[in-house]
């Protein structure tokens, strides 16, 4: 729900206030700290956990410490509150407001919702409405006289699903549902909640007054040390940052810099995706030199990992890696499998004497076992992120600068360069092909070539 100020202010001025309010009322229905509810009859019907407006108040008095004197203006401003209009309606005093129609919960109080509403009231009430009640109704049947009988149908509906509640709860949701349309809806001349607040004193007035004593400009001289002394970077940095690293992915941006050999979208030529696809016996130079910008993109890419992965069987090293797939697998993987993938990495890698134990830091390591004793989704994640920096910090500057990655980049394939144009993700034009049918064999096309070579044949003449 839209929260608007009086005079087109911040569209969620209220929301704060409001938020309070609900958090109060959930304080409220508390089984334990909260208010005794209890039902009420009312004749033969019974009202559930119904509360009273003296309830309220000595609840309040109790919880915050509230005087006599500090409750009057609560007793006439709570029942002006979507969360409290509930009690305050005549009659039997129904449980508050549930959280459907909270503002929290964000419904939209469209006009076709009020429009509904005041069909069903008109129709229980057989056109006893309220005055202001009256104008709105006429006025949106004017206004979406186009759906209007959607709108009787919908109430019409409405009363004859409510017709088979009990009693009871057919009363507090009536009660509901008006207090929440006379907060959204109020009544010529009533104020809005949603656009004014509880009455506040002056905070210029009630405000404790600090003394400026020498604790006081000690306090302040340090905050002013520490945000000189704090380190920022200027904005043409910071530009020169984005800038280099949008031209370092240009030539590996298809649209802006084209396909080689050929662009697949437009064509029927697949050698770009049998080049690029997940397992190549040899890789494009583009996509080699791409494991060089990050860690996270030599990762990402499964031929990129596997090359890694011989890397570290090199050094020893391989099970950070297995370690860290099997995290990933544990995390997206299937969840009726979460307790047997979290035993079996504690088997492999963790548990004292495994065969591919890793060197995790001892803090991460008990954090890492006490959540395996609920086993969860996420509960590898420091021992992974602990390992990831590991690699990415060890591990990954030295494979770049191993004979490995070196060899990579001299063998990698360059695919033939095609002729660029000024705008690459242009569609090329494209010819139509002749019909096979306007296609001669060799010799007939030969013989038609010899037969314009001699020109025209004269006819010969009938005999008489």
């Amino acid at each position: 729900m839209t929260v608007g100020g009086p005079r087109g202010g911040h569209p969620r001025l209220q929301m704060p206030c409001l938020s309070k309010m609900e958090r109060m009322i959930v304080s409220m229905q508390d089984p334990d700290m909260g208010i005794k509810m209890r039902n009420q009859r009312l004749l033969i019907t019974v009202i559930p956990h119904a509360m009273t407006g003296n309830d309220i108040v000595e609840w309040l008095i109790q919880k915050y410490g509230i005087s006599e004197e500090g409750m009057c203006p609560v007793r006439g401003q709570s029942g002006r509150h979507s969360s409290l209009s509930a009690a305050a309606q005549p009659g039997p005093s129904p449980p508050p407001q549930t959280p459907y129609f909270w503002t929290s919960t964000k419904w939209p109080a469209t006009e076709l919702d009020y429009a509904i509403y005041l069909a069903k009231k008109n129709i229980r009430k057989q056109g006893d409405l309220i005055e202001h009640e009256k104008d709105n109704y006429n006025l949106l049947h004017k206004r979406i006289n186009h759906t209007w009988d959607f709108v009787v149908m919908q109430a019409r509906e409405q009363l004859r699903a409510a017709k088979q509640r009990r009693k009871g709860d057919r009363i507090v949701i009536d009660c509901q549902e008006q207090a929440y349309w006379l907060v959204n809806r109020p009544p010529p001349g009533a104020p809005s909640v949603l656009e004014q607040g509880p009455e506040r004193r002056n905070c210029h007035t009630s405000r404790v007054q600090l003394a400026k004593n020498m604790d006081y400009y000690k306090r302040e001289i340090e905050y002013c040390r520490k945000a000189m002394a704090r380190t920022r970077v200027k904005s043409s940095i910071c530009l020169e940052g984005y800038i280099k690293f949008n031209e370092q992915y240009v030539p590996h941006d298809p649209i802006m810099s084209g396909c080689l050999p050929s662009n697949p979208w437009i064509t029927d030529d697949t050698t770009y995706w049998a080049m690029n696809a997940p397992t190549v016996m040899t890789p494009t130079k583009l996509r080699v030199e791409r494991w060089g910008f990050d860690f996270s993109e030599l990762l990402t890419d499964p031929l990129g990992r596997a090359q890694l992965l011989e890397f570290l069987k090199k050094e020893f090293s391989a099970e950070n890696l297995s370690f860290w797939e099997a995290c990933e697998e544990l995390r997206y993987g299937e969840q009726s499998r979460i307790t047997e993938i979290v035993d079996s990495i504690y088997q492999q890698f963790l548990a004292p004497g495994a065969t591919r134990w890793v060197n995790i830091d001892s803090k991460t390591m008990e954090r890492t076992l006490e959540g395996i004793k609920m086993p969860h989704r996420y509960v590898m994640d420091d021992a992974q992120m602990h390992i990831y920096m590991l690699m990415k910090k060890d591990s990954y500057p030295r494979f770049l600068k191993s004979e490995l990655y070196r060899n990579l980049l001299a063998e990698a394939v360059i695919p033939p360069e095609t002729k660029k144009r000024v705008f690459p993700f242009m569609r090329k034009q494209r010819h139509s092909s002749p019909s096979p049918a306007l296609l001669l064999p060799a010799g007939d096309a030969e013989a038609k070539g010899e037969d314009k070579s001699r020109g025209p044949t004269a006819v010969p003449e009938e005999e008489s």
